[in-house]
């Protein structure tokens, strides 16, 4: 039965009729996305035609921190965007959130209302929608049922849920042709405690900014000064995609996200031939309708196109503020996950879901930019005397350095630990990849010296302009703009011409936390490059280029061990890293313990960005989470080997022996039945005998009260023990008959969409 399953699936993946979407169009032809971009979002561009210019002017007061938002402005709101959103078919509104368990949440209630009155003596009850500024504001979903780790008992069930105003609402699709008003919100507990991701991204991003202009006002004369500084981010979102009949023929992979069984097939990702390949008709079909649903959504989508291993696909978006960007990345993994249904296809975002062929991550590109359009950390063509750029690079790189553990924190996970340091993403060792062209810059300032760009090696390619046109030597062909970096792949956190490519984040996770945690740390080290500065400056109105090439030669040094221009991936950086006193963090479990170092804990209350009770809260739910993950998949293996695996194996034994013995009686050679029998029985037997093994150790950690305890043996008990039990059951694999094999395999996974 699960063999015909199998190939039914297959068979209905050839044949089935391809899902046809309609672009919008125009004078009979497709609609140009930029005029349908933002399309169902209450904008500021809309919100300034439906508001009066008094209520208006007063929200974006709001926005700047310079006034309070009151009833009459709130309710304004609220009327504008209930017209707005029911003309576009909504029926309900829902605060949309981030809680602390890799999700978004949100509850949808409804704009009708039922308003009574009395005629004569009897109630007339007339039903109307109504949204009010107080409904706006605030909602109240039940606090207790999302991970809090320990700062609320279950009893005290009371929550908030707060509008951010700095990301504006939207509506997506809801059923039967209705559409469902999506508020951006805050998740707060009763006493104010941060119960979510996007708390405290807002806090990392405000003493960031706060500082960031601190340092310009020192820097740079008064008529030149920015009056605003903002993160960007743009997140580059890796996922598989594979048909969705085969999909349900898997239980590890719609109970755990990864396939816990299953070995690679002749051929995968060897040939180098899928990374940037012909993306599939199906798979492009699917990509875009979702990018049509992300461009009304407002969400810029740039970039589509085959990953490296089969079956996996990139989309990236064009660099925005990094509040809006990480709203915009759950969006697009939420867009992503209902088109390819309609497709009959599944997403999948686990960070290793096939072992053997790369992983998935969600690359963090990360940079400052101000008001006037400048981004911080463009070193333009001199970067030797663009002292601004070396601030903030320098900056950053402090934060890097001190607080590398806790950016490893930030990352780690259970599925993370799967593609961290396999050949295919960063180390557990944080470091940073400047290319040779800023090294150098680096090092001839330090030791005060002229840049010499010879030593560099960027001769040796016919640059001019400071590296920035390159000569193809070939007469048809123009010369070519060149960045001032290569690109290191293994780097967890590489500079990437004008922006820090933050490597490590898993696909699967929010890219809240990781940035939060990124941005505390360089606004800690603003705050040690401030006071020096002026220190340096003494009574001047702004510190002179002296003044701050002495800072920028100070904090060269400082940041020197952090930074590596060589193979992440090789073991002589690992022995190097430890002499540089750099950590080398392999396990999720210790990964955690770094948020309660009491460098990283001093520095986040000291930068406002997270409470003792916060931060407690956020060790025990990521070590609960770790625990809890690595608990489901023992007991999804146990489950699949026992009721899939051995029946499919003692079913084959049997006709083999069956086989054997029919020779035997008609005096046939029956040796190469006997052979595979003997070449099996092992292997059966031990994995009967480690599945055994395992299932006792999983009935034995269930008295383990101390959640520390219990994800620590899950992590060298549990992991180790299904690593064998999976070696044994991939052998089965390869060599029972296929036509007994219940799961599908990873050619049939990899190559039916």
């Amino acid at each position: 039965m699960s063999h015909q399953a199998r190939v039914s699936s297959v068979v209905e993946s050839l044949t089935k009729a391809p899902r046809r979407v309609d672009f919008p169009q125009k004078n009979g032809q497709v609609q140009p996305i930029s005029e349908i971009f933002g399309q169902n979002v209450f904008s500021r561009n809309e919100m300034s035609k439906m508001l009066p210019k008094p209520v208006y002017k007063t929200f974006c007061q709001t926005l700047k921190g310079n006034h309070t938002m009151d009833k009459v402005t709130a309710d304004a709101i609220a009327h504008a965007v209930k017209v707005w959103a029911i003309e576009r078919g909504a029926t309900h509104f829902t605060h949309w959130f981030q809680p602390l368990n890799d999700c978004t949440a949100e509850k949808h209630d409804a704009f009708l209302t039922l308003k009574s009155s009395f005629v004569d003596g009897s109630e007339v009850v007339t039903a109307i929608d109504t949204f009010s500024g107080s409904q706006l504001l605030q909602s109240e979903p039940d606090a207790s049922s999302f991970p809090s780790g320990g700062m609320r008992s279950t009893f005290e069930a009371r929550g908030y849920t707060v509008w951010d105003t700095k990301s504006p609402m939207f509506i997506q699709e809801g059923p039967h042709g209705t559409s469902i008003l999506y508020i951006p919100s805050v998740f707060i507990s009763y006493n104010g405690e941060a119960l979510d991701e996007k708390s405290v991204l807002l806090r990392s991003a405000e003493v960031l900014e706060k500082l960031a202009l601190e340092v310009l006002n020192i820097i740079e004369p008064k008529d030149e000064r920015s009056e605003l500084v903002y993160t960007t981010l743009g997140t580059e979102q890796e996922y598989f995609l594979i048909d969705r009949s085969l999909y349900t023929l898997r239980p590890d992979l719609k109970i755990t996200g990864r396939t816990l069984l299953g070995g690679l097939p002749p051929r995968h990702q060897q040939l180098e031939d899928h990374y940037f390949g012909k993306i599939p008709t199906r798979v492009l079909s699917a990509i875009s309708e979702c990018e049509l649903e992300l461009a009304k959504l407002g969400v810029p989508i740039k970039t589509r196109h085959n990953e490296v291993a089969p079956a996996q696909f990139e989309v990236a978006p064009i660099f925005e503020e990094a509040l809006l960007a990480v709203d915009h990345n759950l969006l697009t993994m939420d867009v992503l996950h209902r088109v390819a249904h309609r497709h009959k296809l599944k997403v999948l975002f686990h960070e290793k879901p096939f072992r053997g062929v790369n992983g998935s991550g969600k690359h963090c590109n990360w940079s400052l930019s101000t008001d006037k359009g400048d981004n911080l950390l463009d070193p333009s063509t001199t970067p030797e005397t663009n002292y601004r750029f070396l601030i903030f690079l320098l900056a950053t790189l402090k934060g890097v350095h001190d607080h590398g553990d806790l950016l490893r924190a930030g990352v780690a996970s259970a599925s993370n630990d799967h593609r961290l340091g396999a050949h295919e993403a960063p180390p557990g060792i944080i470091s940073a990849f400047l290319g040779s062209q800023l090294t150098e810059v680096l090092d001839a300032i330090e030791e005060n010296r002229p840049v010499n760009y010879g030593a560099a090696g960027l001769e040796l390619q016919h640059v001019r302009v400071k590296g920035t046109v390159l000569d193809l030597k070939v007469a048809n062909l123009p010369p070519i703009s060149r960045d001032l970096t290569d690109r290191n792949r293994t780097s967890p956190f590489a500079f990437t011409g004008n922006k820090f490519e933050f490597r490590a984040v898993g696909s699967k996770q929010s890219p809240s936390f990781p940035v939060t945690l990124l941005n505390s740390a360089v606004a800690k080290a603003l705050t040690e490059i401030l006071a020096d500065l002026k220190e340096a400056k003494g009574d001047k109105a702004v510190a002179s280029t002296e003044d701050q090439l002495k800072v920028i030669r100070k904090y060269i040094k400082l940041t020197k061990d952090i930074r590596f221009e060589g193979d992440n991936y090789s073991d002589e950086w690992v022995q190097e890293a430890a002499k540089r006193n750099l950590a080398n963090i392999t396990k999720s479990p210790d990964a955690f313990l770094r948020l309660l170092r009491k460098e990283n804990t001093d520095m986040l209350k000291e930068m406002g960005v997270f409470s003792d009770a916060e931060l407690n809260s956020r060790y025990h739910i990521l070590v609960e989470k770790y625990a809890k993950d690595i608990t489901i998949e023992a007991q999804t293996m146990i489950t699949m080997v026992i009721q899939q695996v051995l029946p499919a194996a003692y079913q084959y034994r049997r006709d083999l022996a069956e086989a054997a013995s029919f020779m035997k009686n008609i005096g046939v050679e029956a040796s190469p039945e006997i052979d595979l029998l003997n070449e099996l029985t092992p292997i059966v037997a031990n994995l009967q005998k480690d599945i055994t093994a395992l299932k006792y150790l999983m009935v034995d950690l269930i008295q383990v009260q101390d959640i520390v305890e219990l994800a620590n043996a899950c992590c060298n008990k549990v992991i180790p023990k299904m690593e064998i039990i999976r070696e044994y059951a991939d052998k089965l694999e390869r060599n029972v008959a296929d036509k007994l094999w219940p799961l599908p395999k990873y050619t049939e996974l990899f190559l039916n969409i």
